[in-house]
């Protein structure tokens, strides 16, 4: 298995990537990696890795790129710029077959831009759709989308992000009957925006999905659904605001049982506990977001990510490789377009695949 990495993406710089893929090496012994980047500063950070992780290296190329995506730029100049940045140059051989998935923790605008253009969409999906795992109630997960790359979607939109959902749920995770719910401010049909309520009754008379409509905001970690949908405003809002929630949870955790000789006594005998407490509830965990809607496998890290976190985004590449997910999609979406029509739903869908695209405004 080949993934592609774009090694310059990220706030902690290139030795978070670099640490992190390695680890991802060491775990997978069939793993080959391309790291893209400048060179001399890849080499330098592969000289710092811990003798444990020197071995690795066999397995690991260097691809030079001698230009970066910076978080800040501007898209309308990553479009035009020359393709010889680490995420151009990533995406551009991801795309000539060269590597099996990508991963990049850079800029997501550019990201979703250029790998837009570079890979193309299947199923006539006019544009991808950023799709997370978060953790609910008994160590399940729910499947969220979009994450922010449609900060407004309509109707027809979110119907593709719930039929999306739906394969990425039953693939993934072998669900028979994933549980897709829309995102609401409350239960009753009268209830949201006119772009939800018109989506929820489509979903309604779509045939093929397990459709069991809305769920509030406290649903979302029940573990009572498989896949929620909402735009990407909301989508990146809940994220965002989720793991605040769990960095803060952890750290008041942490200050309760140090304040004192008795609560550090307390917090020694619970130790496995917390510490299990902890691995469920740390979003490093569930680092690595799919850019669903793809003709390839691109996984968008979080910018924040330590090398921990960027282990896991590569392991949710792999994943999705070993079942071959576009694939499913290109095959299962234009079925669901077919049972659309019959059914008298427009969706923007329709079984064709996506051309590639230069078109600035993507």
């Amino acid at each position: 298995m080949h993934i592609a990495i774009d090694a310059m993406g990220g706030d902690l710089g290139p030795r978070a990537t670099v640490q992190g893929t390695s680890e991802a090496l060491s775990a997978h012994p069939e793993l080959q990696v391309r790291l893209y980047g400048p060179q001399a500063v890849l080499q330098d950070e592969l000289s710092r890795l811990p003798k444990r992780l020197q071995a690795v290296r066999a397995r690991l190329n260097v691809v030079h790129a001698p230009d970066i995506v910076s978080q800040d730029m501007k898209l309308t100049r990553v479009l035009r710029a020359p393709p010889t940045s680490s995420l151009a140059m990533m995406l551009d051989d991801l795309a000539s077959g060269q590597a099996d998935a990508g991963v990049s923790a850079g800029n997501t605008a550019a990201l979703m831009a250029l790998s837009r253009r570079a890979l193309g969409t299947v199923a006539g999906i006019p544009r991808p759709a950023i799709s997370t795992a978060i953790p609910t109630r008994n160590g399940g997960r729910c499947y969220m989308l979009d994450m922010g790359a449609n900060i407004e979607a309509s109707a027809s939109r979110l119907v593709e992000f719930a039929l999306m959902g739906d394969v990425m749920a039953r693939r993934v995770d072998d669900l028979s009957h994933p549980r897709v719910a829309l995102l609401n401010v409350g239960v009753e049909a009268t209830k949201g925006t006119a772009s939800v309520r018109a989506a929820d009754a489509m979903l309604r008379e779509l045939p093929g999905i397990n459709y069991v409509g809305f769920v509030e905001g406290d649903g979302l970690f029940s573990g009572a659904v498989d896949v929620v949908v909402c735009d990407g405003f909301v989508g990146n809002v809940v994220l965002k605001a989720s793991e605040g929630l769990a960095r803060m949870l952890i750290g008041r955790m942490q200050a309760t049982f140090h304040a004192h000789w008795g609560s550090r006594l307390v917090g020694l005998l619970a130790r496995p506990a917390l510490q299990r407490l902890r691995s469920q509830l740390d979003p490093v965990r569930y680092n690595g977001a799919s850019l669903l809607g793809l003709s390839g496998i691109v996984v968008k890290s979080h910018g924040r990510a330590s090398a921990l976190g960027f282990t896991s985004a590569i392991f949710r590449s792999m994943q999705e490789v070993r079942i071959n997910l576009p694939v499913h999609l290109e095959r299962e979406l234009g079925q669901r377009a077919i049972l659309a029509k019959e059914a008298g739903i427009s969706c923007c869908f329709d079984g064709e695949s996506g051309s590639r695209t230069d078109d600035p405004n993507i």
